[in-house]
């Protein structure tokens, strides 16, 4: 690239390249939960429930993007599409005794819940505190 084609660039392919991907591990299956587990013993793990159809759940998504910065040796992070895995958002509501939630974060360490939250609560810069 040379020094002119900064010139042809927009604002918007400008702010394309200042956007940091959130770092998300999909969560689909049983055994990825076993494995989740298996990992917090190692950092924190956080799981996102998130409800495709929910206006709220897209607006709480969007805003815990904007502001999360941590990176996967910091704390891992799982996306769950609620609509796709109920059965598995079923078990961690059943297994960690948390009532069922969205949109909802919890949070692993040592195979144990150390926080939760949903809706507006759930905040991004809550889970550097979490990852030191």
């Amino acid at each position: 690239m040379g020094f002119l084609d900064l010139f042809k660039k927009t604002e918007r392919d400008i702010a394309k390249e200042e956007i940091v991907e959130t770092p998300w591990h999909v969560l689909t299956t049983m055994e990825q939960l076993e494995e989740i587990i298996k990992e917090s013993k190692n950092k924190p793990v956080a799981v996102f429930k998130h409800s495709t159809r929910c206006g709220i759940s897209r607006m709480v998504l969007k805003q815990f993007e904007k502001n999360y910065d941590l990176d996967d040796s910091q704390l891992k992070l799982y996306f769950l599409d609620l609509l796709q895995n109920r059965d598995i958002s079923n078990e961690i509501a059943a297994r960690f005794k948390v009532h069922h939630e969205s949109p909802q974060m919890i949070v692993l360490k040592d195979g144990e819940v150390i926080h939760h939250d949903s809706h507006q609560g759930i905040d991004a810069n809550h889970l550097k505190s979490l990852a030191s």
